[in-house]
């Protein structure tokens, strides 16, 4: 049985996904299954993947029914003891598996273990870097802030915190990694790789690039997550909102431009404006109330 099990959900990604499958195959450490489920694709995203001779991929054909429910079914036929994830046109540097799986070794409390991201472009290019956040144990909160993970292809995940989880909320079309990390976060400790070990491609077409369905889904992701455990610092929703929108302006931004989208930054940049507004409003009623009330204890 092997010790970790791979899931790759793919659709129409014959341009990149060789490349994906063989940065598992470099991996250091070799005890894995790769799991690639099609999801009805229409081009030679099939074909390529059975090209690859390798006993420990396992292809798997379903009609199309979108990422969440490719990764439910990718869980479905795992059988090692750790879960990570890779999107189809995502790269792992080659010791990640290695050391994820030593951090969690390391930390028997831990069930979630990540590393940092950096970005490339559709040629394989540096393009920029991730946000490089190290918290551990208890991250709910600083969830709650941002998605700090950035992307599905980064955590190795004990198999077992599945079993308390309904897996991927197929409802969602987009953010669904966020709301997995946060019902992850809210049962189990996280433990950080201070590494970037996750190279995730920048495309114009890719699901993130719909600006409009990202905001709509975050917006309910955050909702979902407050309700299940509220925070205790006060302006706190106004800091995720600054920082949600902070992001849609910069994805609206991104190439190639489009009226919708430019649009759409003009609304998110006035969201996350006001945000910030209320935040500093907020800090600098408190200051205040806190200097005058020591002023008055003084006379």
């Amino acid at each position: 049985m092997p010790t970790i099990s791979v899931i790759i959900p793919t659709y129409n990604s014959e341009k990149t996904i060789k490349a994906t499958i063989e940065s598992v195959i470099k991996q250091t450490f070799s005890d894995w299954e790769l799991i690639i489920i099609n999801d009805g694709s229409q081009d030679s995203t099939l074909d390529i993947a059975l090209q690859v001779k390798d006993s420990r991929i396992k292809v798997f054909s379903f009609n199309n029914a979108g990422l969440s429910a490719s990764r439910n079914r990718g869980l479905k036929c795992a059988v090692g003891e750790f879960i990570s994830f890779l999107d189809a046109d995502d790269i792992w540097i080659s010791d990640k598996l290695e050391i994820q799986l030593k951090a969690l070794q390391e930390n028997p409390q831990a069930a979630v273990a990540y590393s940092w991201t950096d970005y490339i472009d559709e040629n394989g290019k540096f393009a920029f870097s991730g946000s490089y956040i190290n918290v551990n144990g208890d991250v709910y909160q600083h969830l709650l802030m941002s998605d700090f993970l950035e992307n599905g292809s980064n955590p190795l995940i004990r198999k077992e915190a599945f079993t308390v989880l309904a897996g991927f909320d197929e409802t969602l079309r987009a953010a669904e990694d966020w709301d997995m990390w946060l019902r992850l976060a809210n049962k189990f400790d996280f433990v950080c790789v201070p590494s970037v070990q996750i190279l995730y491609r920048v495309t114009p077409n890719s699901l993130s690039s719909n600006v409009i369905n990202q905001e709509k889904f975050c917006l309910e992701v955050l909702r979902r997550g407050y309700q299940e455990r509220p925070p205790s610092l006060k302006y706190s929703w106004n800091i995720s909102l600054a920082k949600l929108y902070r992001y849609l302006t910069c994805k609206a931004l991104q190439k190639p431009f489009t009226r919708q989208k430019s649009l759409a930054s003009a609304k998110f940049l006035c969201n996350y404006l006001w945000n910030e507004s209320l935040i500093l409003q907020y800090i600098t009623f408190k200051l205040f109330t806190t200097y005058y009330d020591k002023l008055r204890m003084k006379f």
